[in-house]
Parts: structure tokens; sequence; C-alpha cells
């Protein structure tokens, strides 16, 4: 049996009355996707030709080598995975996408 264990539980008169959960289990559980936003400036800097990487990179106030440094990688590493035409596997996207406090979602074009 799957029980999320990140529940939080409001009573009312001593007895269980709501269950709160992470918004992702709301979603995985009504089977909803959640949408995905991108702030204005992340599109400008896409507009501008930066991939979608160093866009949040830019939105997010870091150099490459401070996102280098959240990853463990060099910051020539970040320059290559950055470029336009880079196709980084799903777990590198997971990673950056953590250190950037954002979804993968928000990584994928």
């Amino acid at each position: 049996m799957n029980i999320p264990t990140d529940v939080q539980i409001i009573s009312h008169s001593g007895k269980p009355a709501f269950a709160v959960v992470p918004y992702d289990q709301w979603l995985q559980l009504t089977g909803q996707t959640a949408e995905v936003y991108f702030p204005h400036d992340v599109v400008g800097y896409q507009l501008q030709g930066y991939s979608l990487i160093a866009a949040w990179r830019k939105y997010k106030k870091l150099s490459q080598g401070q996102l280098a440094d959240r990853l463990g990688i060099s910051q020539s590493a970040m320059a290559q995975i950055e470029s336009r035409d880079s196709k980084p596997q799903t777990k590198t996207l997971e990673r950056i996408a953590n250190a950037l406090s954002i979804t993968i979602l928000q990584l994928q074009e």
C-alpha cells in the first residue's frame, strides 16, 4: 500500500476533518496536470538567444559558476549544458530544476 507520509490531518471537535496533501500529490491523485508558467523575463532571455536553462539561470540572478557549484560540476560543463543545441538527459534536467527551485517541466521545451 502506498500511503503518503507528508499529509497533514486537521481535526475538528477531536475528529479528523480534513487532509492536506502536497500539491504534486493532489494532482497525481486527481489525475490533473499542473500548468507550466514562464516568467516574462525568462521568455525575454530566450528571445535574445539564450537556451531555456540559461534563461532561468539569468532570471534567478546566478552566474554559470554559481549554478555549476550547486550542481557539483565545472563552469565549462555548465556552459556546454546551456548551449542551445544541448539535449541534457532527464536526470540532469531534474538536478538543474532542483538547483534553480523550479519544476522539470519548466526546463522542457
